[in-house]
């Protein structure tokens, strides 16, 4: 069962809704969003329907889900979700817009990290996306430069007012990664790792949740619901390929989750070309199909230098293909409805009339 609070309910009508679940045996679980308030209710239902809870101040309406998911189900919250991301600037990822986030796989130095983020804002990128801590096939390969390549982050956002998305992949690194970060990443070899997203469920930050390589997307709901139950219904989900028995591609585009997602959740999803494709070719044309298919939004690879870089340098674009990308990324949203992230930023200071 879930409670959705009016947008007008105070902090006092949310302890009394608590209160009374807590008083009949029950659980009560807070989800804060950009306008409303959600609770979760773990219990008996029976007992929940004698608290008349309809009738308290501040409750909108109470659903009982029968989706397994019950706070990040479209059966309670029709309407599909927008999620802000940023500080002093805000980027919105969501149905009434397209949003490009670029930047390199791996921070490897400072100019790197730079001439990436120039590269990917000239593209049309609104937020930055670049990894300081990678968690690799391979104890060999390079493992990022952890909290040194937050600082990077956080000082090319200084530069080039971008945004940063970032990879945490340990749940003792949430709090430094949240410190520089604008939203925590959760890739797809962590989306199952529950200790984790409990962690950045109470971040207080957004998240950006990859697809597990080979999860179904019931199991990647409700990998969501236990960010949500934590009190974050700030998520965005991220389809970037799953395994399959094709060796064609690194991964396999499952472009069909995205309106299955959109149809059963009300999150944002976006898609990741450059992981589910691992071939630099084919992220523009994933990219198209991304957008045709209702993405709301892509997040790629762009490298100054994709022939040495130390991660995933073939995926990297860079020159002609990322003036591609950025033509696409222009012109076809519109053709489904959607405007370009950039016209719809607002300030810290809008955010909070």
């Amino acid at each position: 069962m879930v409670v959705v609070m009016t947008p007008e309910a105070t902090d006092e009508d949310i302890a009394r809704v608590v209160e009374r679940v807590v008083g009949v045996g029950g659980e009560a679980f807070v989800s804060k969003g950009v306008v409303r308030t959600i609770i979760g209710l773990v219990g008996d239902i029976d007992s929940f329907h004698g608290l008349n809870l309809r009738s308290l101040p501040g409750v909108g309406d109470v659903h009982r889900i029968s989706d397994p998911y019950k706070l990040v189900s479209r059966q309670h919250h029709h309407e599909r979700s927008t999620v802000w991301v940023g500080r002093d600037i805000q980027v919105p990822i969501g149905p009434d817009s397209f949003t490009l986030i670029a930047g390199p796989c791996a921070v490897e130095s400072a100019q790197q990290t730079l001439e990436a983020a120039e590269m990917a804002k000239a593209a049309g990128a609104t937020l930055l996306r670049g990894g300081a801590f990678k968690p690799r096939t391979s104890p060999y390969a390079f493992q990022g430069l952890g909290v040194r390549g937050l600082e990077i982050l956080a000082g090319v956002r200084r530069t080039t007012g971008l945004p940063i998305v970032t990879e945490v992949v340990d749940a003792r690194d949430v709090p430094v990664v949240a410190e520089h970060a604008d939203m925590l990443q959760v890739g797809t070899r962590n989306m199952a790792n529950f200790g984790l997203l409990q962690a950045v469920g109470e971040a207080g930050r957004p998240v950006l949740l990859k697809r597990g390589m080979t999860a179904t997307i019931e199991e990647w709901l409700m990998a969501a619901e236990y960010i949500a139950q934590r009190g974050n219904l700030d998520v965005v989900l991220c389809e970037r390929g799953i395994r399959t028995f094709e060796p064609s591609t690194r991964n396999t585009l499952d472009i069909s989750a995205i309106p299955v997602v959109q149809a059963t959740s009300h999150l944002p999803v976006i898609v990741d070309p450059s992981h589910a494709a691992g071939r630099k070719d084919l992220v523009v044309p994933l990219s198209r199909a991304a957008i045709a298919v209702g993405a709301d939004g892509v997040i790629v690879d762009v490298h100054p230098n994709p022939e040495e870089a130390l991660c995933d340098g073939p995926q990297a674009l860079v020159d002609k293909d990322l003036r591609t990308l950025a033509q696409a990324v222009r012109q076809l949203p519109p053709v489904v409805g959607r405007v370009d992230a950039s016209t719809l930023t607002r300030t810290d200071a809008a955010a909070s009339v």
